[in-house]
């Protein structure tokens, strides 16, 4: 985002926040759909950005639900059944019953294991209700099940009267190489050939995350648009001739959202460079942060209180340690970046944040509030999607 917009935005809602360009948002997966074509689906994995599910509904294929919670998100937003895909390596029976009791037929659930099949094929028959699955193929983990069961489970209920097999899902990771992304493609492609042949099962749809890798440090190379040339070229490429969906978090939300986070205090350590800000690691993180080791791209902004700082140059680039406001010395958010301008007041944005980076730091730890979020359109402006919530509560006994 344009370093105005983001200091507006800091004057107004005031730090720790983060702002998701829900423009830029919805131009990533046009962009994507343009990319693949038409003939390749898109599902948007709402666990990289919870905030971003109803405006995903309206730009991608599906979406994947990988807990109650998030279902529950999906629920209260009126997202519709046909466009969720049930996921999530445990599915417990209680959970299972209330997801399909909301959305029966009409959602795709994904199978994990023999008693999952089992739970769906004892609720389809008992209400003669049809359900489409996919079953998962394990890449080597505790997710899915592993070729030899999934087979097995393929010929048990490839002709049962309420259980549909649509096809096949996989995803072995993120933030991949694009060679190893190809490689699990083509084994799929030799997999689901194989079934034709030798079993006579024709599968319409493989789910696929290629795991596409976001550069998020200085130094690291951008290749997404390559790499997406080069996944579109492999799956036109499939001997199989099912539909693909490619389903993606990293890819499309990580550049819509900014992290801002404020200086509170500067000092030198032992001739270090120290400023502290009023985030840190239970708010933010970056795949591969390694205690703040790699620099991610951030800027350096004006003050909170509306004060311009001076213009660059006026002040020699330094280098600092950003810290966060955690009593503990693991909570480093950058360990050497060179800044200019960088004082008591400035704000730090950091980029490339609107994927996992606000849901996988440790909310709870030291009761800090949570980040406020705040949404950006070139139509809407600014608007508060949730201001800072208090912690302490879910830190300390209650008695009613």
């Amino acid at each position: 985002m344009k370093k105005e917009l983001l200091e507006s935005c800091a004057a107004m809602y005031r730090t720790p926040a983060y702002i998701f360009d829900t423009d830029c948002f919805r131009q990533t997966i046009r962009n994507l759909r343009d990319s693949f074509g038409k003939d390749v689906g898109l599902c948007y994995a709402m666990k990289a950005n919870p905030f971003l599910a109803d405006r995903a509904e309206k730009e991608a294929d599906r979406i994947e639900i990988c807990s109650m919670g998030e279902f529950q998100i999906c629920r209260e937003k009126r997202i519709e059944p046909e466009k969720m895909l049930i996921s999530g390596v445990m599915k417990s029976p209680e959970d299972l019953a209330e997801i399909l009791g909301y959305c029966g037929e009409d959602s795709l659930y994904t199978v994990e294991s023999m008693r999952q099949a089992d739970y769906l094929e004892s609720w389809s028959r008992q209400r003669e209700k049809k359900i489409r699955i996919l079953l998962r193929l394990s890449s080597g983990n505790q997710f899915g099940m592993d070729e030899d069961t999934l087979i097995h489970l393929l010929q048990k209920i490839q002709n049962h009267p309420y259980l549909k097999i649509q096809g096949i899902h996989y995803f072995s990771g993120t933030q991949k190489q694009i060679a190893k992304t190809v490689g699990e493609l083509r084994k799929l492609d030799d997999l689901l050939k194989r079934l034709e042949k030798e079993y006579g099962i024709q599968l319409e749809e493989l789910e696929f995350g290629p795991g596409l890798a976001v550069a998020y440090f200085d130094g690291q190379k951008d290749c997404i648009r390559e790499e997406i040339r080069e996944l579109s070229r492999a799956i036109g490429e499939l001997r199989w001739k099912g539909k693909v969906t490619l389903e993606m978090g990293r890819a499309m939300a990580a550049s819509c959202g900014t992290y801002l986070t404020t200086v509170k205090d500067t000092k030198q350590n032992g001739g270090r460079n120290y400023c502290i800000v009023d985030g840190g690691i239970h708010q933010i993180h970056y795949d591969g942060q390694i205690r703040g080791m790699y620099p991610p791209s951030l800027q350096v902004l004006g003050e909170i209180n509306g004060h311009r700082q001076a213009e660059d140059g006026e002040d020699p680039a330094k280098e600092w340690c950003v810290c966060g406001a955690l009593c503990t010395v693991n909570d480093i958010l950058v360990q050497k970046i060179k800044l200019r301008n960088l004082k008591e007041g400035s704000i730090l944005a950091f980029e490339k944040t609107g994927a996992y980076a606000m849901t996988e730091g440790m909310g709870l730890f030291l009761s800090h509030a949570l980040p406020r979020i705040i949404f950006y359109s070139k139509k809407e402006g600014y608007t508060l999607a949730r201001d800072s919530q208090p912690t302490y509560i879910w830190n300390m006994e209650r008695r009613l």
